[in-house]
């Protein structure tokens, strides 16, 4: 008789119940799909997490337990946002924190963060440096909230690069030493040559990066780099994107300067992130290769990362220099353009998410900023291909979509700044056909 109660205890391990799938219909509200800047005024059935139906007709569902109806009151419903360039394990904590705590801490404070995160709103993020793997698994098992990670891991870097967080006193490296802390928690994973990019590269897809990001050129936040500096040649940068498109995905590269754009698109780079500082035939050759731009609008205003030292805010304000240039390039030859944030090293500037997105209205109208932010940000996504782990459409109110909603107090296509403040403007949001707030009475 116990064999055989343990014999149904394994198997309800092994096969657990099917859960019964959920339905939620949301009524009277009208649609901002991600694409298209005429809103439809209809209903939405959402099945389990994804979209099941859309209509200007009333949808007819069964009333039980595992049915919510929710009246939208006319309100505004849009896809959850997308930021393309977070760092889901870095913005939140200072760098000196980072440096020196265990990574069980930095998990901690990543994975409240990442709750903040999708109750302003922000239900996908692309996560351009840091150790999410295990963040990301825990947000999809369900164990925390958070949004969909799309995680590179540790950003490749070459020595003196932008990914460097060593110390003076840990020069000169030993060829048999021990790994810098930096590379040991994947934030940074240093490597020189082609051979040791193509194995740094291969480290991360081996643990489950959606696509590589590497350092091309200096940074702002990094200590040895002055901006102007190009990192890594075009066999180094060949060896990663190799390694990428063997595993059918791409490589995205930190850089600002021509030179730096230049040499990893030669070498078959398909996104650039920043380019603030690229000149007018850089921007021809970035849309010539039909590659990405993932600009991010940096100026000197009160959504800077701020920057301890003279030099680092001299490279800051160099760079704040050249971002509207930047964007008149972007749109001067019709470069697929995406929007992040890249906020870093501070937990008191992560509320501005939204409010650094509304600041976009300095070169685009509020559907364009919209757009850019969900079914434009989704594209660039899906760049990844069969690694993407989220197969159906992002960004987008869809049938057969993810359910990722929003249902907005007010209409952010004729005031964007309703975005800066989701406490107050957010009345619902739904992730993966789940409501993780709602303020609807």
């Amino acid at each position: 008789m116990k064999l055989i109660f343990l014999a149904m205890a394994l198997v309800s391990i092994v096969f657990p119940a099917q859960a019964q799938t959920t339905t939620i219909l949301i009524n009277n509200v009208r649609i901002f799909d991600g694409v298209n800047e005429q809103l439809l005024t209809g209903n939405v059935l959402i099945r389990g997490d994804s979209i099941a139906r859309i209509s200007t007709s009333p949808i007819a569902v069964n009333k039980s337990a595992n049915t919510q109806i929710i009246d939208g009151k006319g309100k505004f419903l849009m896809p959850g946002l997308i930021d393309a360039h977070w760092h889901t394990m870095l913005c939140a904590v200072p760098m000196n924190v980072l440096m020196t705590a265990d990574l069980g801490y930095i998990n901690l404070v990543a994975g409240q963060e990442a709750g903040k995160t999708l109750l302003r709103g922000f239900t996908t993020v692309r996560d351009l440096a840091g150790p999410s793997f295990g963040l990301k698994r825990a947000i999809d098992q369900g164990l925390i909230n958070g949004p969909r990670i799309y995680p590179s891991g540790a950003m490749i870097s070459q020595t003196a690069g932008h990914g460097d967080f060593r110390l003076p006193w840990e020069v000169p490296s030993s060829p048999n030493g021990s790994l810098s802390h930096g590379d040991v928690m994947g934030a940074g994973a240093i490597a020189d040559g082609a051979d040791a990019v193509l194995l740094r590269a291969r480290e991360q897809l081996m643990l489950g990066a959606t696509q590589l990001k590497l350092a091309a050129g200096g940074g702002v936040s990094s200590a040895y780099d002055p901006i102007d500096v190009s990192q890594y040649t075009e066999a180094e940068f060949r060896a990663a994107v190799e390694a990428a498109e063997n595993w059918g995905t791409y490589v995205t590269v930190h850089a600002y300067t021509p030179r730096a754009i230049q040499t990893a698109l030669r070498a078959g780079v398909k996104c650039i992130d920043h380019a603030q500082l690229m000149d007018e035939e850089t921007a021809r050759m970035v849309a010539e290769k039909g590659a990405w731009l993932s600009l991010q609008p940096f100026l000197a205003n009160e959504f800077s990362n701020p920057q301890p030292s003279p030099e680092g805010r001299a490279k800051q304000l160099e760079v704040a220099a050249g971002t509207d240039l930047a964007y008149q390039l972007a749109k001067k030859y019709q470069i697929k353009t995406a929007w992040g944030t890249d906020l870093l090293f501070n937990p008191k500037m992560t509320v501005n998410q939204g409010a650094i997105l509304a600041t976009m209205v300095r070169w685009y109208t509020p559907f364009e900023v919209l757009k850019m932010a969900t079914s434009g940000n989704a594209s660039l996504l899906a760049l990844c291909g069969k690694r993407n782990p989220y197969p159906r459409p992002l960004g987008v109110v869809r049938e057969g979509a993810y359910a990722d909603l929003l249902l907005v107090e007010g209409n952010p296509l004729q005031d964007i700044k309703l975005v800066a403040n989701p406490d107050k403007n957010f009345l619902l949001i739904m992730k993966n056909g789940v409501v993780v707030k709602n303020k609807l009475p």
